[in-house]
């Protein structure tokens, strides 16, 4: 890995991350443990929220994970 390369914010679920967030604010399905999760941007409000790595983009122009349909809304228009 080159010096100040980052690899993508990407984690699993673990039991003190089940516990605490219990459902995926972008799908609305539950968390099970070892779920592969990012932390992304979306349309709700506030700051970036963990949400299932298959319901995220990963946006290389701003260098963080988006929301699918925030991403694919975001492209059309």
């Amino acid at each position: 890995m080159k010096m100040g390369e980052r690899s993508f914010p990407k984690t699993i679920i673990d039991l003190e991350k089940l516990m605490r967030l219990k459902t995926c604010s972008a799908c609305g399905h539950p968390f099970n443990l070892g779920d592969p999760v990012v932390l992304a941007c979306g349309a709700w409000e506030g700051p970036p929220r963990l949400i299932h790595e298959h319901e995220a983009v990963y946006d290389e122009i701003t260098s963080s994970y988006i929301e699918r349909k925030c991403f694919e809304a975001r492209r059309g228009s």
